[in-house]
């Protein structure tokens, strides 16, 4: 048996990534409730082994078409969702995937394909059960002003000063994350109970079996030595010095419910890899930047606060839990592309008029609260999270994205599934990925996304607030499209943007290359003599940086003058 540590070094906390990219921040389904989610198992348990302990998704997409009367699409993305979150498949297999669906020619193929997919039928309910969080209570809003658990005087915002995000927003909130599952803690559980050893007299004395409870581990991270490493949630249930507690008998290999959900909440503690942990204790990261104002002497300390965890999170464990927290970032370009950055998740919150490069193939990224600041991203593996965000521009390849309570936002985008836009948001321009650095391709491999499918004009709307005749959404006009450059030096092979433009746009930029190409004709065959050449140019470079300042793409150019990007942290 491994390693066993007393009691009271068990440490148990809430991982945040379901929560903050698994749980779509809107008010739930009213038919995903757990009176349905607990028929989801009893139906997979009587439908055998087609169902369990894996569930496939033609038979999820009967419930939930046919039974809980949710769209075809929503099924989808709830299931393809907790797929990307739950099962550990390789970079390979999911470009490969991408490519099938690609090659389909008709939904039934499509179709087809996607019925292939399965998830772990346990974690799944979990998936659909924590979609709750985001549940309304009227009675608590009328008594509280908020969004129940209310959070405000609990959960410091990322700047430290104690507020917590606005409108009940518990994107980024590991201590409602914490609330959530400690006030759940029984019907989380109860639904983890094989219906067959259900107690109806004494629900608390039914049995949650070992590979049930591993199940939870898609919700739940362990530690028995402060940390160094981390332990599967059953793994540390069953050590010798814990099961008087978790209710573990040796002769029916399960768990008494009632001991195992007071252990399992007498040892929940806040994230200790969340924002909360990195805000108190991370390490301070000093990425070169510029462009500050320089000629104000209070500037230095105004600076953004740039810190990581990366020095704390075992290696192995690294992804969902390694995190760089990027805030009130201002009138700054930062360029990295680094070891630190690789595989971390990302939190981008009250960057203002600054361009940020973040060149490195990336877990998952948020950017709460940010203006008019343009955001350059190397691939994501899981999903991009925008909200509440003014006048951004987000250029990055990533397998899923949502858009949140944004307005004014251009998205360029290189994404396998459909952009999710939910409530909140106007006046939201999509377009392709329209630019690349050297490594791209490099970096896409390692997280799994390929270019051969990309659906960035193709959102799915989800949401009470999203009317046909008046969308908040439209596809960029091709008239305003450029292609975009990175201003850095990066090693690498690729030379040109991974999958190529749309027919359309790609047409628009061949256009104007040529009438540049004229333009340059025109000057060379005008004969003019050298005096002339040198008041022409004068004057083109005159009008050139009148263009500049009027368009503030000086600034931009001015604040370029940063070190490139970096290997080290």
């Amino acid at each position: 048996m491994m390693s066993t540590g007393s009691d009271s070094n068990v440490t148990l906390w809430v991982k945040s990534e379901l929560f903050s990219y698994g749980a779509l921040p809107i008010a739930p389904h009213p038919r995903l409730t757990f009176n349905n989610i607990k028929k989801i198992v009893i139906y997979a348990k009587n439908k055998g082994e087609s169902c369990f302990p894996k569930i496939s998704y033609s038979v999820w997409r009967h419930i939930a078409c046919n039974k809980l009367l949710l769209t075809e699409d929503l099924s989808w993305m709830y299931f393809h969702t907790c797929h990307l979150f739950s099962e550990d498949i390789s970079p390979i297999e999911r470009m490969e995937w991408d490519q099938e669906m690609s090659n389909c020619s008709t939904k039934q193929e499509r179709d087809q394909l996607k019925s292939r997919v399965k998830v772990n039928t346990l974690k799944f309910v979990l998936y659909l059960y924590v979609q709750q969080i985001h549940k309304v209570s009227l009675k608590a809003s009328l008594v509280a002003g908020d969004e129940w658990p209310t959070t405000r005087s609990s959960s410091p915002d990322l700047d430290g000063t104690g507020r917590s995000t606005p409108r009940g927003n518990k994107t980024l909130d590991d201590h409602s994350h914490l609330v959530y599952i400690q006030s759940n803690m029984h019907e989380i559980l109860e639904l983890l109970v094989d219906p067959e050893s259900y107690n109806r007299n004494n629900p608390s004395e039914s049995l949650v079996s070992v590979q049930a409870l591993s199940a939870i581990s898609f919700l739940i991270a362990g530690s028995i030595d402060k940390c160094k490493s981390l332990l599967p949630i059953q793994d540390i249930a069953v050590l010798q010095t814990v099961q008087h507690r978790t209710g573990y008998s040796k002769l029916t290999k399960s768990f008494t419910l009632r001991p195992l959900q007071l252990w399992i909440k007498d040892c929940l503690v806040q994230n200790m890899f969340g924002i909360s942990a990195c805000i108190a204790s991370g390490r301070r990261l000093s990425w070169a930047g510029a462009g500050e104002e320089k000629d104000v002497k209070s500037e230095t300390k105004k600076r953004g606060k740039i810190a990581t965890n990366a020095h704390v999170v075992p290696k192995e464990h690294i992804k969902g839990n390694k995190i760089i927290i990027m805030s009130q970032v201002s009138k700054q370009t930062i360029g990295r592309s680094s070891n630190t950055l690789e595989n971390s998740s990302v939190k981008i919150h009250r960057c203002h008029y600054s361009y940020l490069y973040l060149l490195s193939p990336l877990r998952s990224v948020t950017i709460e609260k940010c203006r008019s600041t343009t955001i350059v991203l190397g691939p994501v593996e899981t999903t991009v999270y925008l909200s509440h965000c003014e006048k951004v521009t987000l250029i990055a390849p990533c397998r899923n994205i949502m858009i949140s309570g944004s307005t004014l936002c251009n998205l360029y985008t290189l994404t396998p599934n459909r952009p999710v836009i939910l409530g909140g948001n106007d006046t939201l321009l999509l377009a392709p990925y329209h630019t690349f650095y050297p490594s791209i391709e490099d970096h896409m491999n390692k997280v799994g996304i390929g270019s051969s499918k990309n659906l960035w004009d193709q959102p799915l709307c989800v949401g009470p607030d999203h009317k046909d005749e008046g969308p908040v959404w439209e596809l960029l006009p091709v008239s305003e499209f450029f292609t975009f450059n990175i201003p850095f030096e990066v090693e690498g092979t690729t030379t040109s943007i991974p999958g190529g433009l749309p027919n359309k746009y790609q047409k628009s930029v061949t256009q104007r290359q040529k009438q540049i190409d004229s333009w340059q004709k025109t000057v060379k065959d005008a004969g003019l003599n050298k005096q002339q050449r040198k008041e022409f140019q004068e004057l083109v470079e005159s009008r050139f940086h009148v263009w500049l300042a009027e368009t503030n793409y000086k600034r931009e150019l001015d604040s370029l003058v940063v070190p490139p990007p970096s290997t080290a942290t």
